[in-house]
């Protein structure tokens, strides 16, 4: 068993090596507070540490950044911590006397699945196109397209409903 548990050992340190930029500055660009960042970074790999077993081997960055995403969801529940929703106009809506959140999330819920999760990625979640294709294995260049169609069938349907 001993090279089980060294085998275990180079893949974390491997992970840790080649993804720490990664899942630090996803967290940093959440906090803007480099030591928070780097706990919840730490977090991030302690967790993944103790999932590994259960890792099916997909994108190893989508998979950090899932977990990264999941440890600073907890930080700001545990800290009692709200981010307020995106405004209409940041999701390429027209503009509005009021950032209504409810019109907000209520177009979001009728967008099809793939518009509504890419805009909660990058919009909600902070994650950067480049981090999106990683996860997704798609390019850089086709997370933007889509970003831009699902800006323009959020903002049509917002539109709509006023």
């Amino acid at each position: 068993m001993p090279h089980a548990e060294a085998d275990i050992g180079t893949r974390i340190e491997q992970l840790y090596r080649e993804h720490w930029p990664l899942v630090c500055g996803y967290l940093l660009r959440r906090t803007r507070d480099p030591h928070l960042a780097e706990d919840l970074a730490q977090e991030t790999f302690v967790k993944a540490t103790r999932a590994l077993l259960g890792w099916r081997g997909e994108s190893a960055a989508a998979w950090l950044l899932s977990i990264a995403r999941n440890v600073h969801v907890d930080y700001l529940r545990r800290n009692r911590i709200s981010l307020p929703l995106p405004g209409p106009d940041e999701l390429g809506a027209p503009e509005h006397a009021t950032d209504d959140a409810v019109a907000v999330r209520d177009v979001l819920d009728r967008l099809p699945e793939r518009q509504r999760r890419l805009l909660v990625l990058v919009y909600f979640d902070g994650f950067t196109l480049a981090e999106v294709a990683a996860m997704t294995g798609r390019t850089t260049s086709s997370i933007k397209t889509a970003l831009w169609r699902a800006r323009a069938a959020f903002a049509d349907m917002y539109g709509a409903t006023r």
